[in-house]
């Protein structure tokens, strides 16, 4: 009922489809469609697209903005941890133009791709998500990721899902 809700929400808000599925790397580097929730009236290219989201960007629609907020634009990637291609808790996938940037600037970088990626990860948890415009950024994303699967359990996996939803850094840099 809530996926039927929201898709009635984003119709009735803006022209477009009701999902958006980036093309993403997984474990192995085997490529996966990453479904979400369309939150952009205007959605870069899903293949090749190199535009990221912005602070009070103007492609986020209204509804958009609200699904952002409480991530539930990512709700359909449930189906990705159904079909195997992902986890609830792991390194969240990048876009391919970042992915080959990051691997540029940050040591062991690839070792993300030794775990399925997650729905979120350590490093979100702990304020580490949206811009990656610093160096800064880019590292203490990948520090992080590395850091949890390195560290992992199941009540480290507990603890990042506790901090999804309820931590307050979380919300950071969320837009």
């Amino acid at each position: 009922p809530l996926f039927l809700l929201i898709a009635l929400l984003i119709k009735l808000d803006s022209k477009g489809p009701v999902f958006y599925s980036p093309l993403r790397k997984g474990k192995d580097g085997k490529p996966l469609n990453c479904h979400k929730f369309r939150t952009m009236s205007v959605c870069d290219d899903s293949v090749n697209g190199v535009k990221s989201t912005v602070k009070n960007d103007f492609r986020i629609t209204r509804i958009g903005k609200k699904l952002r907020k409480y991530d539930l634009d990512e709700l359909p990637q449930f189906f990705n941890v159904l079909k195997g291609e992902m986890s609830v808790v792991g390194p969240r996938p990048h876009r391919n133009f970042l992915q080959d940037n990051f691997r540029k600037i940050v040591k062991d970088y690839m070792v993300r791709h030794y775990v399925k990626p997650g729905i979120s990860g350590w490093a979100q948890g702990n304020g580490w998500r949206g811009p990656t415009e610093t160096e800064e950024q880019k590292r203490e994303r990948v520090k992080h990721d590395l850091w949890y699967i390195e560290n992992w359990s199941f009540w480290l996996d507990l603890k990042t899902i506790y901090l999804t939803v309820f931590g307050r850094k979380k919300r950071i840099n969320a837009f």
